[in-house]
């Protein structure tokens, strides 16, 4: 290394599998001849763990037996047979769940008369590249709420058609009284057709139309009319990105349409009072299952209001691992009837009734046991908030973990235990806690897809400026005068620091001076290195 500085500058010339090299034959010269045999040196880089990009983090899977019985199997089956993750199909059901139960019920961690309760909707969205089979998966667990809308239209076929005629005929009747009240002769003759009139109005049977239990492509504006005409519940269960079109206002001249969803999450009251339409709703549930394209979601929902709005910290995210390129195209594996019986007559049970329910949800509370769990992980998630924490980057997404958490275990108790269920037990909070917390890393990878982190997105330019000049160690001032257009603040490029030390991107030494401060220097993974 005579002609060069230091490992820097061998580095630039001769690339960083130069200075792996070299180090690595400094450190066996100096190790005994038998050591040398048994733990042979390769590379510098053996001493190091594999990196964790930021912004690319590993996510876990999110396992199928953290939901109910027949729920659960009903997921791994369609995942085995789509050969897709199971993450997919768990975050698919859980919407199924919802689009079935919300508005019916709530729930309250602290009681029944308690006046915190969360509603049951949930949104999710998973992401996965295009030619992942998200259209079979969502197709595949939505099946029977598209038998159970059919059984219904046909059940009530008669009625709607009777009724249909019987409001024909009555409206006909009134625009005929109407004339005759404009031409009648005196005022005396007149009042009697508009009490004829009246009589008409009150006697005309209230509109009947079939159940609807979700969408797919729809404008907020017809939303709020769904919402009106079924119940004040409806879902958006899709594969396309139309839904976040609408949302950034692609109908209604680039102005972002957000309040209809919002208030549908919160379940808050809703009143719209327009020319052209009105829509009074005390208590909204709107449910969301998305699939899309990782592109496309970076695209779409880039815009900071969706951010600052709090629309993307109410959705919970799955990024899981894309299969495409490693499925076997000779499987073929069905998904065993006894289980596809089993979910349909499942969900159709949960379905029973649910008409009857146009009045207040009901509100079931937590056993004790599961309030204690479910307090134990809300008090875990605020400890990592404030500055510095693990989640202060998604603080707007972490927030609102704790209540997803107590919506997701309402869902899976009533789902095992049935609409009579008097309670939310241990076992039932214990999944949704255990879902929840593997959610986390899903949504760290998704806000960085969105650029959402900006820690992330610091500490990945960090990377690529190492990376671009081939500087495997670099000390923290030379770093911030390089790229002082991003970090104005030591504060802003500490933590950036502090992520890649986290991730096993780099490491931080402090290099004593004499007579002055110690150095903060950054060794950078070599395994960043390698080609």
């Amino acid at each position: 290394m005579s002609d060069h500085s230091d490992f820097n500058d061998l580095a630039r010339v001769a690339g960083g599998g130069a200075v792996a090299a070299a180090i690595a034959t400094a450190i066996e010269s100096k190790l005994p001849q038998q050591s040398r045999e048994n733990n042979p040196v390769v590379s510098i880089a053996d001493n190091w763990p594999d990196p964790i990009i930021p912004g690319q983090m590993p996510v876990p899977d999110l396992p199928a037996t953290l939901l109910p019985t027949w729920a659960g199997k009903m997921a791994a089956a369609v995942a085995e047979s789509t050969q897709t993750p199971p993450a997919m199909a768990v975050m698919c059901a859980l919407s199924v769940l919802a689009t079935v139960l919300h508005r019916r019920f709530e729930v309250a961690p602290f009681g029944e008369d308690d006046e915190y309760t969360e509603p049951l909707s949930l949104w999710t969205l998973t992401a996965l590249p295009s030619g992942s089979r998200k259209t079979a998966v969502i197709n595949a667990l939505a099946a029977p709420l598209v038998y159970w809308e059919k059984l219904e239209r046909d059940r009530l076929r008669s009625e709607i058609a009777r009724t249909t005629a019987a409001r024909l005929v009555a409206k006909k009747r009134i625009e005929k009284l109407t004339k005759d009240a404009v031409n009648a002769e005196n005022e005396a003759d007149r009042e009697r057709i508009r009490k004829l009139i009246q009589e008409e109005e009150e006697a005309m049977p209230p509109e009947i139309r079939a159940p609807r239990l979700f969408t797919g492509d729809v404008t907020a504006e017809r939303l709020q009319a769904l919402l009106v005409e079924h119940g004040e519940r409806m879902s958006v269960l899709s594969d396309e990105a139309g839904i976040f079109l609408i949302m950034a206002g692609m109908y209604s001249g680039g102005m972002a349409s957000l309040d209809v969803f919002l208030q549908g999450h919160a379940g808050t009251p809703m009143r719209v009072d327009r020319a052209d339409r009105c829509a009074h709703i005390d208590k909204p549930a709107l449910t969301f299952g998305l699939a899309l394209q990782p592109g496309v979601l970076a695209d779409v929902a880039s815009s900071r209001r969706f951010r600052d709005s709090g629309l993307l910290a109410r959705f919970l995210f799955a990024m899981p691992e894309s299969n495409v390129g490693k499925r076997d195209v000779r499987r073929r594996w069905a998904i065993p009837s006894y289980v596809k019986n089993d979910y349909e007559s499942r969900l159709h049970n949960l379905l029973d009734g649910r008409q009857q329910y146009a009045g207040s949800p009901r509100v079931i509370g937590m056993s004790d046991p599961a309030r204690e769990a479910w307090l134990d992980f809300a008090d875990e998630i605020e400890q990592q908030q404030g500055e510095r924490g693990g989640l202060e980057s998604i603080a707007d997404w972490s927030s609102k973990l704790p209540g997803a958490a107590a919506r997701i275990a309402a869902l899976l108790e009533l789902a095992e235990a049935g609409p009579s269920a008097e309670s939310v037990s241990l076992e039932a909070t214990a999944n949704a806690v255990e879902l929840c917390r593997l959610l986390i890393p899903h949504a760290q990878a998704a806000f960085g897809l969105l650029g959402g982190d900006a820690t992330d997105t610091d500490a990945g330019a960090i990377i690529k400026w190492a990376q671009e000049g081939r500087r495997l160690s670099f000390s923290r001032r030379d770093c911030q005068k390089a790229m002082e257009g991003r970090f104005r603040s030591v504060a802003r490029l500490e933590k950036a620091i502090e992520r890649l030390s986290q991730s096993d991107s780099a490491r931080v030494e402090k290099v004593p001076n004499k007579g002055a401060p110690p150095t903060t220097m950054i060794r950078m993974n070599p395994k960043l290195f390698v080609d």
